[in-house]
């Protein structure tokens, strides 16, 4: 069972919902629509936040935040299913690649081990902060680019 702080929740488990249903938009290449988008990014947070919160094996939440995705995708922001699954997946795997470089971060510029970064709420909150900002940067500057090109399209 991973713990997650209400702390940790409100300042890194909803931002990262509501990025994963904007980058799911984004790459889909459709235009935001603000009802089902905030809908869809707070029952992601909810459903994430819960599944850390059973008693199962570390990285098991993770299928389940990408099945909550998809549905989510599917049912609330009317994306095609093969699409929303092609896109939960790329979303997660920029996600890990993000963290990746987060880490590389941690113990190669701050010259910390990852125990002592990930030591109490607060340090790993502030040390996981930049993998949010590396990936909030690629996807709100792709939905920049697709914003001046007049490349999104409306479903709604």
């Amino acid at each position: 069972m991973l713990k997650i702080t209400f702390l940790e929740f409100f300042f890194r488990g909803i931002p990262e919902s509501f990025l994963f249903i904007f980058a799911t938009y984004t790459f889909s290449k459709i235009a935001i629509n603000k009802k089902p988008y905030v809908l869809s990014s707070v029952l992601l947070a909810i459903i994430i936040y819960t599944s850390r919160c059973l008693p199962i094996n570390y990285g098991i939440h993770t299928v389940f935040a990408f099945v909550a995705l998809v549905i989510l995708n599917v049912l609330i922001n009317k994306i095609e299913v093969f699409k929303a699954i092609q896109l939960g997946v790329f979303t997660i795997v920029l996600q890990f690649i993000c963290e990746g470089i987060n880490i590389l971060i941690i113990l190669y510029v701050f010259g910390l081990k990852m125990d002592d970064a990930l030591s109490n709420n607060v340090s790993k909150l502030l040390y996981t902060i930049p993998s949010i900002i590396i990936f909030a940067t690629i996807v709100f500057s792709y939905y920049y680019i697709l914003l001046k090109r007049d490349k999104l399209k409306r479903i709604y």
